[in-house]
């Protein structure tokens, strides 16, 4: 889907969120946001609808597997954010159930294809861009040019300086991994990859875990996408944020309900309110910075100028299947991971 389309239309554990006695449970989410996001929408739903909810934070990647593993008998019932292509990658593997929210009809056109996409699966919450961001004091310690490129990253001056997160784990890794095969072609993006892993510090399970640890000082440079750096910054971090001058991917984050739930009507109740401007507006009030899908819904004051980013054309057909998935992680698995820095694998 073109990118130029969302910019006319807008001009490794599991943290328990909530424990509800489990008798009293009418809902089980698995939330892939910040986990400040997923407890506000855990607050406005229960007072909304009336009803208790269980949110629990895990990264995307994680998610999915913990889907696939309940397949047979699945005991969670929606699937609440992180990047699109893995609930792509689950729709495909017939693991959402389809669901039609009429909360659609308020949706940006990019929403609406990206539902289309999935074949009625999942749907689209949100929108970033892919990015770095660099601690300036740490940077400037060093003596070291600043970077402005995916290309500076590799520079032996970082060597230990980079967090990023895990593809196997982040969907936000697997966002950056495509975004570099669609950038710089197949292999050379695996070339760039096993170079720049030789600076990793730590490669994360989380997504935003690389600009929250450049935000207290413990690495140089987090690759993450740019609203978690944004949300850092306005807490009064000294993080410089970088959208990479050769161009750079985005996501569409995702809501879908998982196929067998034994909740299906208070499922379809939770996404429409994760559709609906109430529930967006959750975002913004819990210092989240994604561009928001209902056109209804104001952009946070302080999201980034999408506008101003060079993006690529994303794939989310290609991306978003199954097999291209276990492909490329496979090949992250043998040719990016042997090469890192000892301590980041540890």
């Amino acid at each position: 889907m073109n990118f130029a389309t969302l910019l006319a239309a807008v001009a490794g554990l599991g943290l328990v969120v909530h424990s509800a006695d489990t008798s009293a449970q009418d809902l089980k989410v698995l939330c892939a946001a910040d986990v400040q996001w997923c407890e506000s929408m855990e607050k406005a739903f229960e007072e909304k609808s009336g009803l208790a909810i269980d949110v629990t934070r895990k990264s995307t990647g994680e998610i999915l597997e913990s889907v696939r593993a309940q397949k047979a008998s699945p005991d969670i019932d929606v699937w609440w954010g992180g990047t699109g292509d893995t609930h792509l990658q689950a729709a495909a593997e017939d693991l959402l159930q389809p669901y039609q929210s009429l909360e659609l009809q308020d949706a940006l056109p990019w929403a609406q294809n990206f539902s289309q996409i999935s074949g009625g699966r999942a749907s689209g919450i949100y929108a970033g861009a892919l990015g770095f961001a660099y601690n300036s004091a740490v940077v400037n310690s060093r003596g070291i040019r600043a970077p402005s490129c995916w290309k500076d990253l590799t520079n032996p001056d970082y060597k230990g300086l980079v967090q990023m997160p895990n593809p196997n784990s982040s969907g936000t890794a697997f966002t950056m991994l495509a975004t570099l095969v669609q950038l710089l072609g197949e292999d050379e993006a695996f070339q760039y990859l096993a170079a720049l892993s030789r600076n990793i510090d730590q490669f994360t399970t989380s997504g935003a875990a690389p600009v929250k640890a450049a935000a207290r000082g413990e690495t140089g440079i987090g690759i993450s996408f740019i609203h978690d750096a944004v949300t850092q910054k306005l807490s009064g971090a000294p993080l410089v944020i970088v959208a990479p001058c050769e161009g750079t991917g985005y996501e569409i984050g995702a809501v879908s309900i998982i196929k067998g739930t034994r909740r299906l009507e208070t499922a379809q109740r939770f996404v429409d309110f994760a559709l609906s401007t109430e529930g967006q507006k959750t975002g913004a009030s819990a210092g989240q910075n994604q561009v928001p899908s209902n056109a209804r819904v104001a952009l946070p004051p302080a999201a980034p100028d999408i506008s101003l980013i060079r993006m690529v054309d994303y794939d989310f057909v290609t991306f978003g299947s199954p097999d291209q998935r276990r492909r490329l992680l496979d090949r992250f698995d043998k040719e990016v991971l042997p090469s890192a820095n000892p301590v980041a694998t540890q």
